[in-house]
């Protein structure tokens, strides 16, 4: 485990969950790596990422650090032969995340970026739906991801700082999963974006010595390849909103919408009736049913989520089958083309091609 904040401890319970050993951790120094051990259920710190792949025998790193180091941990990794679990952003730029994927491919291992709200039984629900043609043809789509934990000038963040989180903040942290989540449930491809941006607060807490050069909030306009078009809002400074993912998609005979703060429900809507999924393994899909873990009334949710992502990503590397939906790190490099799709388009104030 290669990070000792709030992504390093989800990740290990989701390892140990899956059956795993976190035989050891690393963070920005021993000391720090050596505190958040029992937390992150490790059985032994060590002073580097060097230092850990030399003495243990290592199946899996989880990278879990700032976006800038990503790349760095990831390709120690892979040339350690270790599979790899990366967080998103996969990477800063698009082009180091294209080269992140292709060296996981060529040395064969498998590579997972954790855009785990595939993992909701309801997404999944929805996602077989429209596969089945239930919803017609998607001819819109919209939605938005909010949050509030940047609201106040006075709070701050590593992310706020584009030489260690990336040019794109609100976007790249949380953008990338709404537009995931849209790619994933239609199984279409965003071709075309028109984005606006807005840095809320000029400067913030002591993050950097200057001027705040990463965006709040981004309002998006899309096209797909096959012809759907709609809008996303994504912020993270809307006050009271603290993880508000919703994605609603409608074709021309039905509407289904997904709130990812109440994810044991999925609305359909019609044009003679609407109604609501429970989420109840008993009548879901048998796509969706494989990660409903708990009878109905027993509310599952964001951990469960990362433990399903796990263990999938530790399937495929027990038996070298990829499972249904698993994201990995091609996923990770079309996010962070999208991205700077996003961040050229805002900049610009023009409708810019996404890089298939």
């Amino acid at each position: 485990m290669i990070g000792t904040g709030f992504m390093g401890r989800v990740h290990s319970r989701a390892a140990e969950v899956a059956g795993g050993r976190v035989v050891g951790v690393v963070g920005s120094s021993l000391e720090r790596a050596e505190a958040a051990r029992p937390d992150l259920r490790a059985e032994k710190a060590f002073p580097t990422v060097t230092d850990l792949l030399d003495a243990v025998d290592v199946d899996v790193v989880h990278v879990c650090t700032p976006n800038d180091l990503h790349a760095e941990m990831t390709h120690a990794a892979i040339a350690a032969g270790a599979h790899v679990v990366c967080e998103k952003p996969l990477s800063t730029d698009a082009e180091t995340a294209g080269a992140m994927a292709a060296a996981a491919d060529a040395a064969g291992v498998v590579a997972g970026v954790p855009f785990v709200y595939r993992f909701h039984p309801m997404v999944r629900e929805a996602r077989e739906r429209v596969r089945r043609g239930e919803i017609g043809t998607v001819v819109l789509a919209h939605g938005s991801y909010l949050q509030d934990w940047m609201l106040l000038p006075s709070d701050d963040n590593w992310r706020v700082d584009a030489e260690r989180g990336g040019p794109t903040r609100a976007f790249g942290d949380i953008g990338s999963h709404w537009c995931d989540l849209l790619e994933f449930v239609t199984g279409d491809r965003i071709t075309k974006v028109s984005a606006q941006s807005s840095t809320i607060h000029p400067s913030r807490g002591s993050t950097l010595e200057g001027p705040v050069d990463t965006e709040d909030a981004v309002v998006l306009q899309f096209a797909t390849h096959a012809g759907a078009i709609g809008s996303a809002v994504i912020s993270q400074v809307s006050a009271g909103r603290k993880n508000r993912l919703l994605l609603e998609v409608s074709g021309t005979a039905g509407t289904f919408s997904f709130d990812q703060e109440n994810p044991e429900l999925l609305w359909y809507g019609g044009r003679e009736r609407s109604s609501v999924l429970v989420r109840d393994p008993d009548t879901l899909t048998p796509e969706a049913a494989r990660f409903a873990r708990v009878p109905a009334g027993h509310p599952q949710g964001y951990q469960d989520c990362f433990d399903h992502f796990v263990a999938d990503t530790y399937a495929a590397i027990d038996d070298g089958t990829v499972p249904d939906g698993l994201p990995t790190f091609a996923d990770g490099a079309r996010a962070a083309r999208i991205a700077d799709a996003v961040v050229t388009s805002a900049a610009k104030q023009v409708w810019i091609d996404v890089v298939p």
